[in-house]
């Protein structure tokens, strides 16, 4: 397992390659500079030429491309045109919101998914099922930011149970922003954990559990449950990776300082320092969930378990 997991994080060194190549090819080729951006009004050409200059804009692409890797490699993602803070910093600065809004709204979508789902599997084709499926369908069919805006109307302007934004009350900053965004995933986790539970609540070892005089719920929840996790693992992953990369729609509903409106600004700027330093740690982040997630299958599969040693062995 141990191979294997070495062989996984070996992978990242060429995507992070790919994705910053990619990151500095669209900075360049979208109208505008950082120039544009800095420079004060009534500038001459010889002003913004010696601004180009200052910032390297100047040097052909690749160039510019190989001195970025080179910090890179050295432990440094640059400092940013804008601010002139260096990017890890301002990076590191924003990454425990997103964090704490990614890991709230997936608790809220799980919360929400699984006894949907299993409700849903249990009961397949009763009233029950369609009436659990179609409230999971409310949260993919309403858009984050009418839900957003919705709470902050209700819930906020209306009864004053929660602030309507920022992250100066600390929970009940976080609850809207994670009920918010965690709507959007239930349908899919929903989905997912009805049809895995459908799996397996035809199997014999449930057949037998029953026959031995074991406790509907406890065959439920301790035999299919268990056997059904592997799916749901995936996409509670995977959805919580696609969090990390920022909701930038309920961070900015919300205003919420996370690394979703930390790249949007920097890409509004065309500030490419920030915006691949900040893109490219993502990608470490999520790539390295994204390993835990396969790793964690073997906790609950040892058959898996065993797959993966006989990988690490190869």
């Amino acid at each position: 397992m141990y191979q294997y997991a070495l062989k996984r994080l070996a992978m990242i060194i060429p995507v992070i390659l790919g994705v910053s190549l990619m990151i500095f090819i669209a900075m360049d080729l979208a109208p505008g500079t950082a120039v544009d951006y800095l420079a004060p009004e009534g500038a001459t050409e010889e002003d913004l030429m010696m601004l180009e200059h200052q910032l390297g804009l100047d040097q052909p692409l690749l160039v510019r491309y190989a001195n970025y890797m080179t910090d890179l490699v050295r432990g440094s993602l640059g400092t940013s045109y804008v601010s002139h803070r260096d990017v890890m910093a301002t990076y590191l600065n924003a990454l425990p919101n997103t964090l704490a809004l990614a890991a709230a709204s997936i608790l809220v979508a799980i919360g929400i998914s699984l006894p949907l789902g299993m409700i849903s599997a249990v009961h397949n084709g009763s009233i029950r099922d369609n009436l659990a499926m179609v409230f999971a369908l409310l949260g993919l069919s309403m858009p984050n930011f009418w839900v957003g805006l919705l709470l902050i109307i209700y819930l906020s302007n209306g009864l004053g149970w929660f602030p309507s934004g920022g992250f100066d009350d600390g929970l009940r900053s976080l609850i809207l922003p994670a009920i918010t965004a965690g709507t959007g995933f239930t349908a899919t986790i929903t989905r997912t954990t009805r049809s895995s539970m459908l799996d397996v609540l035809g199997q014999d070892y449930l057949r037998t559990a029953r026959a031995k005089g074991v406790n509907e719920r406890t065959v439920i929840r301790k035999h299919a449950l268990k056997n059904a996790l592997i799916p749901i693992i995936t996409i509670s992953g995977t959805q919580l990776g696609a969090m990390l990369g920022g909701s930038v729609l309920t961070e900015t509903v919300f205003s919420w300082p996370g690394i979703g409106r930390l790249i949007v600004d920097s890409v509004n700027s065309r500030d490419t320092p920030m915006v691949t330093g900040s893109i490219v740690m993502t990608t470490i982040i999520v790539s390295l969930l994204l390993l835990a997630v396969d790793l964690l299958y073997a906790v609950v599969d040892p058959r898996l378990r065993a797959r993966y040693a006989s990988k690490g062995k190869g």
